[in-house]
């Protein structure tokens, strides 16, 4: 699957309607973006069942405002609509493939768990 343009209009049905989405925010202007870009599309087309989103900072400002978005390349991954990973940087295939694993491998259950003890203590203090 080709990589996916995602915009402040369709954000939500993007994360809404897939189980993983790797979203990298990145700009025209930026050369680190661009020596990652072919990494990025590659890992596209080798996972076909992972949506892989593209964000460019300039055209669509308030995404990347409401992620705190400062510095280009960053990476950030959703797993059922739980933000599981966000790293500013270019990243090399290997360390792109080890990061994909590690996502699939995920106990998501667990995690659900541990949020709600966070969000049950965080509700105490």
């Amino acid at each position: 699957m080709a990589t996916v343009e995602v915009t402040d209009d369709n954000f939500k049905e993007v994360i809404d309607n897939n189980p993983i989405v790797i979203l990298d925010f990145w700009a025209t202007w930026c050369g680190p973006c661009k020596g990652f870009a072919p990494v990025f599309e590659a890992a596209a087309e080798k996972h076909t069942d992972i949506v892989f989103g593209k964000v460019d900072t300039d055209q669509q400002q308030e995404l990347s405002g409401g992620f705190n978005i400062r510095s280009v390349p960053t990476l950030m991954v959703l797993r059922d609509r739980i933000m599981i990973y966000r790293e500013a940087g270019a990243m090399n295939a290997g360390g792109f493939e080890q990061l994909i694993q590690q996502v699939r491998d995920l106990d998501m259950d667990a995690i659900r768990a541990e949020l709600a003890e966070v969000q049950k203590n965080e509700g105490q203090a």
